[in-house]
């Protein structure tokens, strides 16, 4: 993913949509952060997405006991709900602070009422005491690319926060392509990646100027 901070305005309508798509509490898989403005004379307001950055050397994957975490080999860092046992050890792992154990009383409250017909909002229930985070809308991509579609440059097969960002300031696709958006993006301007020092091996890249 490269997100282009130039463009970003700090809608959140990535969040919202996150939410909506993924069935997770708001801000729990995704947040921007306002870092506020720079000094004059530009005075540019700078805001930052952020959500899991599917690392190629993931510290979550490592120290997971039972590999629920995984990464994938198209470079996706998923979990596998059922191997999860909550034990957090991603949580604390995770430089980005990427993750979450979903269980607090509203939440709980709000899967009980689904449950019994009682309405509450979209949530899903099998997440519940078990680790969660981004995971790009890996089954709308899968889905996507049986129909054919090509991740990044068809609807359905890219992030829903990609297709509903009102300013057109994030993207997807396959690095390893050197013709997908993506991989033209990063050719022609600065990006940088968040704690590229931690030797994570970020996947998703800001541009920067």
């Amino acid at each position: 993913m490269v997100i282009d901070l130039r463009k970003c305005i700090g809608c959140k309508a990535c969040t919202i949509v996150c939410k909506q798509t993924n069935r997770v509490p708001v801000n729990s898989w995704r947040r921007v952060f306002d870092c506020g403005l720079s000094p004059t004379p530009e005075r540019i307001r700078t805001f930052i997405p952020i959500s899991c950055m599917h690392c190629g050397k993931a510290p979550c994957v490592e120290v997971c006991p039972t590999a629920a975490s995984h990464r994938r080999s198209d470079g996706i860092v998923a979990i596998r709900n059922e191997r999860c046992v909550g034990c957090g050890y991603c949580i604390v792992a995770c430089p980005y602070q990427a993750r979450s154990i979903i269980f607090h009383d509203k939440y709980d409250l709000e899967v009980k009422n689904i449950v019994h017909g009682l309405g509450g909002s979209d949530t899903n229930p099998d997440r519940v005491g078990v680790a969660t985070k981004c995971n790009f809308c890996l089954p709308k991509i899968a889905d996507g690319m049986r129909k054919g579609c090509r991740p990044g440059r068809d609807a359905d097969a890219s992030p829903q926060c990609v297709i509903s960002c009102s300013a057109k300031a994030m993207r997807f696709g396959d690095l390893d392509d050197p013709d997908s958006v993506v991989s033209q993006l990063l050719r022609e301007g600065k990006t940088a990646r968040l704690q590229e020092e931690l030797g994570t091996d970020p996947s998703v890249y800001y541009i920067v100027d």
